[in-house]
């Protein structure tokens, strides 16, 4: 049995932290190797890319996702109990929750609303100062999925629902007050998502027929009960926060167009190139870094011993960017998603496998929509001029972002 290769040192958590997306990566270059072993918050933890890799870590017989998530992104970001720490039959019910609300007709609804809110904001955008895309976008999709989810929303509410799904977002690897605001925008979120659950629940709401609130209300598990009141908020915000974390990929989307200003022309009226554009901002930009399970029972791989209750984690972002499944991973280019067959193992920017009954994000379809709306309203719809800023985006800071949050300036509507 071939030994995986380790790491030295107490812990590599103060490591992890300082490298960020690139932590695994770099040290399966150093070792090698695709594998190597460390210990991440005091736990042994083995860690993995590329695709082999992910093809191992979703098979269910083999992991499990109940106890992977350390405690501090539960707390912040999935919320305790909700679908990303289920197994088994447990998993199967829930995941069919989110899937039957991911209709094609849902998907191009919400689309169609956020194509609502961009428009909607553009006069003010040609009438002010200097824009501040990440900041609007948010604002944007937060109207526009509890619109969707048929979450009542108050234009007095905007800022503050933003500001706790965003804060939700940013707590689980940062330190300090940026944690503390992620626990507390948690907690705010959940009384206010389960006051709306019971509001739904009683009548003084009435959400329409396949709405998430009314689906996530009304659903009951495999012995008939309704779900518990925080769990239910726990899984409305599951809906919720994903989507408006899409603001980060739509801010991507516009730094590549800056950086790469031939595609404005390539994808403007045209839907495939907007489409190999949108994937590969994807692949190119970083979103999750890993993912964590733990070891079933155990087994040996590739001559590798994975012993029971083993944390593993996969490199999303390193998958993404290993050479062997993508040349020249390191350079932007869309025209390598021409004649692209989906590989559920080979891009995972959102997790891989199967979506149906897997731990492949349910919202993935959404995202693609609307980061394709997104492109067109770049290219499409309005002009705008990008001042001199700081676009460094810090492989360090987890979730990722431009520093500047991408100002634009000089906006015109066009169309």
């Amino acid at each position: 049995m071939a030994t995986i290769p380790a790491e030295r040192g107490l812990d590599s958590t103060p490591a992890f932290l300082r490298d960020g997306y690139r932590f695994v990566s770099a040290r399966c270059d150093k070792h090698g190797s695709d594998i190597f072993a460390t210990r991440l918050l005091l736990q042994r933890t083995i860690c993995l890319r590329g695709r082999p890799a992910a093809e191992l870590f979703y098979d269910t017989g083999r992991f499990v996702r109940a106890g992977a998530m350390p405690k501090r992104g539960q707390r912040t970001l999935t919320g305790v109990g909700g679908v990303q720490g289920l197994d088994d039959g447990a998993h199967t019910d829930r995941k069919g929750m989110f899937m039957s609300i991911m209709t094609p007709t849902a998907v191009r609804q919400l689309g169609q609303l956020f194509d609502d809110e961009w428009r909607a904001r553009v006069p003010a955008w040609e009438s002010g100062g200097p824009v501040v895309l990440f900041d609007e976008v948010g604002r944007m999709l937060t109207r526009a999925v509890c619109a969707w989810a048929g979450v009542p929303l108050p234009g007095s509410e905007v800022a503050r629902r933003t500001a706790d799904l965003e804060g939700m977002i940013g707590g689980p690897a940062a330190i300090g007050p940026r944690h503390w605001r992620g626990l507390l925008a948690r907690r705010r979120a959940e009384h206010w998502a389960g006051d709306v659950i019971d509001r739904e629940r009683v009548g003084t709401l009435s959400a329409p027929p396949g709405s998430a609130l009314r689906v996530i209300a009304e659903h009951r598990d495999s012995t008939g009960r309704l779900l518990p009141r925080r769990i239910a908020a726990v899984e409305l915000l599951n809906i919720l926060r994903p989507t408006v974390a899409v603001d980060r990929y739509v801010v991507f989307a516009a730094l590549a167009l800056h950086d790469h200003p031939a595609w404005r022309d390539r994808v403007r009226g045209d839907d495939e190139a907007t489409e190999h554009f949108v994937q590969e901002v994807r692949r190119y930009y970083p979103f999750f870094p890993v993912t964590a399970a733990r070891v079933r029972r155990s087994f040996d791989w590739q001559g590798y011993h994975f012993p029971r209750g083993r944390r593993v984690l996969l490199d999303l972002y390193g998958t993404n960017h290993h050479p062997a499944l993508w040349p020249e991973p390191e350079r932007f280019r869309p025209e390598r998603f021409v004649g692209w067959r989906d590989d559920p193992f080979g891009l995972v920017p959102q997790g891989g496998g199967e979506h149906w009954t897997g731990h492949r994000c349910a919202g993935e379809w959404i995202t693609i929509e609307l980061m394709k709306r997104a492109v067109t309203n770049l290219t499409g719809t309005m002009s705008y001029d990008v001042p001199p800023q700081d676009l460094a985006v810090r492989l360090s800071r987890m979730p990722a972002l431009p520093n500047s949050g991408f100002v634009i300036t000089n906006v015109r509507q066009t169309a």
